[in-house]
């Protein structure tokens, strides 16, 4: 018999885990925090990955298209928004340091 896991959202795999062990839905949900009525956080985040191909698909897309997504509201998707930034930011700083080197 297998072990059942003990969270019942991908931040509580994430605090057991790691990161790393998420998958990009996970990740996505995490940031969307809720689901609706039917769908879970990473229902609705998978719904996104599959439309856009996954996370550089994602990374530029206006705000109007994510609102399409039943469950998607302003401030879920001014988050996850916001961790495509940093994410840019980091790609920069390191791309920025290799051209010091």
């Amino acid at each position: 018999m297998s072990k059942q896991p003990r969270w019942k959202h991908p931040g509580g795999k994430l605090r057991e885990l790691g990161a790393e062990s998420l998958t990009d839905a996970e990740l996505i949900a995490i940031l969307i925090g809720t689901g609706t009525s039917g769908k879970t956080a990473e229902d609705i985040a998978k719904a996104i990955i599959e439309k856009f191909g996954g996370f550089k698909g994602m990374a530029n897309q206006p705000f109007e298209k994510f609102l399409k997504f039943k469950g998607i509201g302003d401030v879920k998707i001014t988050r996850v928004a916001a961790a495509f930034e940093m994410a840019k930011r980091i790609v920069k700083e390191v791309l920025e340091d290799r051209e010091k080197d």
